[in-house]
């Protein structure tokens, strides 16, 4: 393991037991009878329904990723989707070690270079923060749901925040779709005789970014992206819904508009997780379920944890069939593929 993947793992350590100290402060008079309780009562068809819409939402990524392809390689949406559910597999075991393996297992599949499917990974992760925060700011905005709930007034002030920065990106988009190559080569001046290696790293990545905007090669696959985005993020939001409805109990019959701030908290959460245990993500959900939603310590526990388990990890059990079906390791898909990645930064 590398010296900065130690660090990172140690600072989310550290992160995690700042959080778990704080619920554990909040929990003083938790009551594991209850948990187990609520847990026990939960309605397993609403489950089952949450975890088919994850997976419809696996199915519209690679939908995504085929109109992506379609300038330069003919395929079809179900030749895209065991590296889709492997590569997130990955994901959920490995954690950020795991993300360069969907755009390497579909590189090889579809005999295209891995620099070329690094650059549409990275132009995805643009489409994934514009199609969710299209209907995040549309239910701060729009809907009458959330003045209902507690900090509605951060939430409008957050929504502002969130369409400025959406703005932002835009612009930074189109700057770099039309000047990629010498914002790449201002970059690397900038860091010349100090920190040389960054520069050269950002430099790469601008130029990724800006040949990941070339499989867009018009408003049709513009507008096919942008609705394919809304679309999946939509879905998990039902799943989302059918997740906290299982419960039966009033406190968590959360509109669809509300879901979206649970999303959004879960979100912010996973910036800090471990690979194969999260942490981060599950207690963003659980203290939002709490202070937000007004749950009970006990049901917001049951509740955050089931909500990862159908959202994030039940992708692993059919993830590891396909990969043994295919004759493939998880790690050695990892090892591959950021091999892979050091090898395209350094050209």
């Amino acid at each position: 393991m590398r010296t900065k993947q130690l660090y990172l793992y140690a600072l989310a350590v550290l992160l995690l037991l700042v959080l778990v100290y704080i619920q554990f402060r909040t929990w003083r008079n938790f009551d594991w009878g209850v948990f187990l309780s609520q847990t026990s009562h939960v309605r397993l068809g609403h489950v089952l329904l949450g975890v088919a819409l994850t997976y419809c939402a696996y199915l519209m990524r690679a939908v995504r990723w085929r109109i992506f392809l379609r300038p330069v390689k003919r395929t079809t949406s179900a030749s895209l989707l065991a590296p889709t559910i492997i590569g997130f597999t990955g994901l959920a075991l490995l954690g950020r070690p795991g993300e360069m393996i969907r755009p390497f297992l579909i590189a090889r599949k579809e005999q295209l270079s891995f620099s070329s499917q690094l650059a549409v990974w990275t132009v995805e992760r643009i489409f994934d923060i514009g199609g969710f925060a299209i209907l995040l700011i549309s239910a701060i905005f729009l809907s009458s749901d959330l003045k209902n709930l507690a900090y509605y007034s951060k939430f409008r002030e957050g929504g502002l925040l969130l369409l400025v920065l959406v703005a932002g990106l835009a612009i930074v988009t189109a700057i770099i779709n039309l000047k990629g190559e010498l914002v790449a080569r201002w970059t690397e001046q900038r860091f010349t005789g100090h920190a040389q290696a960054l520069g050269h790293k950002i430099s790469a990545r601008i130029r990724e970014f800006r040949g990941g905007l070339n499989t867009i090669h018009g408003i049709s696959e513009l507008i096919q992206l942008s609705a394919v985005s809304v679309g999946m993020w939509f879905l998990i939001a039902l799943a989302y819904h059918e997740v906290t409805g299982a419960y039966g109990r009033d406190v968590l019959n959360i509109p669809v508009a509300q879901v979206f701030v649970l999303m959004a908290s879960s979100m912010l959460g996973s910036l800090v997780q471990l690979p194969g245990v999260g942490g981060g993500s599950q207690l963003a959900t659980i203290s939002a379920l709490q202070h937000i939603f007004r749950a009970t310590p006990e049901l917001a526990a049951s509740c955050g944890i089931l909500l990862w388990l159908v959202t994030f990890m039940a992708v692993i059990p059919l993830g590891l069939f396909l990969a043994h079906h295919e004759r493939l390791s998880i790690r050695k898909l990892s090892r591959e593929s950021h091999t892979e990645q050091e090898i395209a930064e350094k050209l």
